[in-house]
């Protein structure tokens, strides 16, 4: 079973072609993208968009941080040498 569609693989596929033309903008700002993983996630996004065959974004994790009160640490003294 694969993981993508061919939609999916069509919109990566312009997706790279027009970052390699130097046409492809990033969403907000509008500016140039370089990279080719990001043209390969602006081609995901989109196919996902369409309804195309995507499997869903990894969630991040987050993690329950505890917050413990610390003690202060005792310090130990040092023994003075009677002369």
């Amino acid at each position: 079973m694969a993981k993508y569609g061919k939609a999916s693989q069509e919109s990566v596929r312009k997706a790279v072609k027009k970052m390699k033309k130097k046409k492809l903008k990033s969403g907000r700002s509008g500016k140039i993208v370089t990279s080719r993983k990001q043209a390969i996630a602006i081609g995901l996004s989109e196919a996902r968009k369409k309804g195309a065959k995507v499997p869903k974004k990894k969630k991040k994790r987050t993690t329950k941080k505890t917050k413990t009160k610390s003690k202060p640490r005792k310090t130990r003294k040092k023994k003075e040498k009677g002369t």
